[in-house]
């Protein structure tokens, strides 16, 4: 088994994974709560990205060494990452062109049996709008960082998706 093969079927790389996800989030609501910028729809829904990047990790913890674990946990980490991406990208986009025809809506459009901004609105409840652009770092948006976070969280993912598809179903004895 090479390195990167053990490491894919250890707790390690995904407490690594939920770890960062869980990082972006608290840097969220950092930005969000302390520094007073407020986030849009898109940032919303990329927060949600970023919780799926979380239960991808806590899925992969459950039990590394079991394909079936890794595979469901590698086929979330690259909805959400994709996702994730797609929207970053969509965000730059309406902030770098802004447009009267091209705006977001003001309330995030969660399935009905599901309204996250109705229950977590602390965290799901979008205040600001998409063409702000409250926040630079080195030149950098918000939004062009998120392009950044997610492009590498799909690198990450590249490289692992060999070694978490690779092994047997049944746990191994040895570490």
């Amino acid at each position: 088994m090479t390195v990167m093969t053990r490491f894919a079927h250890s707790r390690s790389s995904w407490f690594i994974l939920a770890g960062t996800a869980l990082g972006l989030e608290a840097a969220a609501l950092y930005f969000q709560y302390v520094m007073k910028l407020e986030p849009c729809v898109m940032c919303i829904y990329q927060r949600l990205a970023i919780f799926g990047l979380l239960a991808a990790g806590l899925i992969g913890m459950t039990a590394p060494k079991y394909r079936i674990v890794r595979i469901l946990a590698a086929v979330l980490w690259a909805i959400s990452a994709t996702w994730g991406l797609k929207l970053a990208l969509s965000l730059v986009d309406m902030q770098a062109n802004p447009s009267p025809f091209s705006t977001c809506s003001f309330l995030p459009e969660f399935p009905a049996w599901m309204p996250l901004h109705e229950w977590f609105p602390a965290v799901m409840m979008p205040t600001g709008m998409c063409t702000d652009v409250p926040w630079v770092f080195m030149g950098v948006t918000m939004p062009e960082w998120m392009v950044v976070a997610f492009s590498g969280f799909l690198v990450a993912w590249l490289l692992f998706i060999v070694p978490v598809l690779s092994g047997s179903n049944k746990p191994s004895l040895y570490k």
